[in-house]
């Protein structure tokens, strides 16, 4: 089992709800590197790289969230892994 990169859209109540901060701390738990940002359409973006068990334990958690999340749907995208990240951050742009 490799490397894998995925993004996600999450949508549903994903804004205000703790998402961004909470899906860090869980990329972080498992070892999964990359972003998460809000989007200006209500949505949550998620970039994440790592060991593909773990890449697809944080996606399995994205399709709930934080207690206070409603999540509707998740698009996934699988993307060639690149590696380019040290850590899991919270972007604060659009």
């Amino acid at each position: 089992m490799g490397n894998i990169r995925v993004r996600l859209v999450i949508e549903g109540r994903v804004q205000g709800v703790w998402f961004r901060d909470s899906t860090r701390r869980e990329a972080l738990r498992l070892g999964v590197t990359g972003w998460v940002r809000n989007r200006r359409d209500g949505t949550v973006e998620v970039l994440a790289e790592g060991p593909e068990d773990r890449v697809r334990e944080l996606v399995r958690w994205c399709h709930h969230g934080p207690p206070a999340a409603r999540v509707t749907r998740v698009q996934e995208t699988e993307e060639i892994y690149q590696g380019e990240f040290d850590t899991f951050d919270i972007v604060f742009s659009y």
